[in-house]
């Protein structure tokens, strides 16, 4: 973990308040010569060195194709059939792993029915039937391959299963002609009603190859192992002169039965049954909606205003410090008056989840207000703010924060998504761009404890971004990963820092420095990691709405950053 340091900075004309083995050989040989040894290399010792960037970015795309194999296997075998042409198209479209996990979250999410549960039945019920397809179907390929595997994994175990595994003699239908013929293995599924399919619902699968790979067939008559043997196996009609053998070959309708000229069901239809061989193609319908359909609610009464901001301070790679900071103006809230004092109480709730609603985690908070109640007209101009912090991998999520006024029975929801940044070490990084209303030094004791603390500072946001002509305006922000210079091993850049007023494109404020200089005895820091303070007195700025905008630049790798942030003088 990086150390944090913090940096006081002061800009010109008093804008700104400063805060503080060779082998011998015998030289005399003996006569009689000595049996010849065969010699043994001796082993150097190796010395290690640095991977060069082209072996360190060739070890990163090996690991990235390494990574990706868990992905691709997800796509094209465990959801392969259940899987929609825009989900798939998206996937593929994805660039990082945690893009593709949280796809992957959302994607069993939206086929969730209780997503209130932790508990996911689809996804359990799919790998069920995946484990008992593979188990069941398997002939030469995977069970999840075959057509009947296929269809028991997206539609479940038929109603009815007429199985004929060795195949013989069969008496065929009077739909199929009738008579007796002898067959390949096949098997009938019936469904009582499939959605997007229909009722009543009739699947035959043959093995035509006698291999135990049954595949899904439109004909009736595929299953006939006497189709092509002259003078057997002839139906009814075949049988009584209303139809001859031969007429089976020039059909129009796909199939090979023998009913000569008499009209077939309307299930049997060649359109019917091309479409419901079409349907079944196809991966199912979503029963549920989309996730933001299925959790999102509003509510439309007694609503108790509130503010909400968040804040992200990376530490390290894996693990960036979240500031969670709500706020609610005192003349929203519901006073009870007992004995001359007015108290107000909001009890308050957050709940983290993964983008797809997988709980990681909440807190909870009374607050309580209490007022003499002589000064409540005037207290109730004030507001109450509270912040909650933790440490959060860096990643997407959500947030949802609920608030009730216990007293007047106001009730407050919002819910957001957070997306956590990266710390990346080979590029110029930056936390939140913070503008406060309090930024001042702590105790010792109290550095990195409490809200609002922020490694040595208390830094609590102005949540409306909006101050007074006659105080100050804190910034605060932390800068990462610096080329330092070879020499002075500091970083080599700098900070310009910009104030505009809205409507015009002149600077109120525009000063420039150098970053190098603001590393010294007084001020320790580092090329990689460094924390900006500032107070900017607002008694030079006329009252309206400005926006600050900071413009760091890294010299050496010519990587800059603009972070801005609006704020009001009244």
């Amino acid at each position: 973990m990086r150390t944090r340091h913090i940096l006081a900075l002061c800009f010109p004309c008093a804008l700104f308040v400063i805060q503080p083995g060779a082998w011998a050989q015998d030289p005399n040989p003996t006569p009689t010569p000595a049996p010849k040894e065969k010699r043994v290399p001796i082993p150097r010792e190796t010395v290690s060195r640095p991977m060069t960037e082209r072996e360190k970015k060739k070890n990163e795309e090996k690991l990235r194709k390494e990574l990706e194999t868990p992905y691709k296997k997800w796509l094209e075998e465990d959801v392969v059939w259940i899987i929609s042409d825009e989900e798939r198209k998206s996937f593929k479209q994805l660039q990082t792993d945690e893009e593709r996990q949280q796809f992957i979250e959302n994607f069993w999410l939206r086929r969730d029915p209780t997503p209130d549960t932790e508990e996911n039945e689809f996804k359990e019920e799919h790998y069920r039937r995946m484990a008992y397809a593979d188990e069941r179907f398997a002939s030469g390929i995977p069970g999840w391959k075959t057509d009947r595997g296929r269809i028991y994994i997206v539609y479940g175990p038929p109603d009815e299963i007429d199985a004929h595994s060795s195949g013989g003699t069969y008496d065929r239908p009077i739909e199929e002609g009738g008579g007796t013929t002898s067959t390949f293995p096949f098997e009938k599924w019936r469904y009582r009603y499939l959605e997007g399919i229909g009722t009543d619902v009739n699947l035959e699968f043959v093995d035509t190859t006698m291999t135990g790979e049954y595949h899904l067939t439109m004909d009736p008559s595929e299953k006939d192992a006497l189709t092509y043997v002259p003078g057997a196996g002839l139906t009814m009609y075949e049988q009584m002169g209303l139809a001859c053998k031969a007429d089976r070959f020039t059909r129009t309708d796909g199939t090979h039965l023998g009913t000569g000229s008499m009209p077939l069901p309307a299930s049997m239809n060649q359109f019917t049954r091309l479409e419901q061989y079409t349907n079944l193609q196809k991966p199912p319908a979503m029963k549920f909606k989309d996730l933001e359909a299925l959790v999102s609610s509003s509510i439309k009464y007694n609503i108790l205003p509130l503010k909400l901001r968040t804040d992200f301070i990376p530490v390290t790679e894996s693990s960036v410090l979240t500031a969670i900071t709500v706020q609610f103006d005192r003349k929203d809230l519901q006073f009870k008056d007992k004995e001359g004092l007015s108290t107000a109480n909001i009890e308050l709730e957050g709940h983290l989840s993964s983008i797809s609603r997988r709980p990681m985690g909440s807190f909870s908070q009374e607050l309580t207000i209490p007022l003499p109640t002589e000064m409540i007209q005037k207290g109730a101009q004030g507001a109450e703010i509270y912040q909650h912090t933790l440490y959060l991998a860096p990643g997407k999520y959500r947030l949802q924060v609920i608030a009730k006024d216990t007293v007047g029975g106001n009730v407050a929801k919002e819910e957001r998504a957070l997306e956590v940044p990266r710390l990346d070490e080979d590029r110029l990084t930056s936390s939140s761009l913070i503008l406060a209303d309090i930024l001042e030094k702590v105790d010792t004791k109290n550095i990195g404890n409490g809200p609002f603390i922020i490694g040595g500072s208390k830094v609590r946001p102005q949540m409306s971004a909006t101050f007074s002509h006659d105080g100050n305006m804190g910034i605060y922000i932390q800068l990462y990963n610096f080329e330092p210079d070879e020499t002075t091993k500091k970083p080599n850049g700098t900070i310009r820092y910009e104030v505009t007023k809205a409507g015009s494109n002149e600077d109120v404020i525009d000063y420039t420095e150098e970053v190098a200089t603001l590393i010294g005895p007084k001020n320790p820091g580092s090329a990689a990691q460094m924390a900006i303070e500032k107070l900017l007195p607002l008694k030079s700025l006329e009252p309206g709405q400005y926006t600050l905008k900071l413009t760091v630049t890294d010299t050496k790798r010519n990587q800059t950053l603009a972070p801005t942030e609006p704020f009001t003088v009244n």
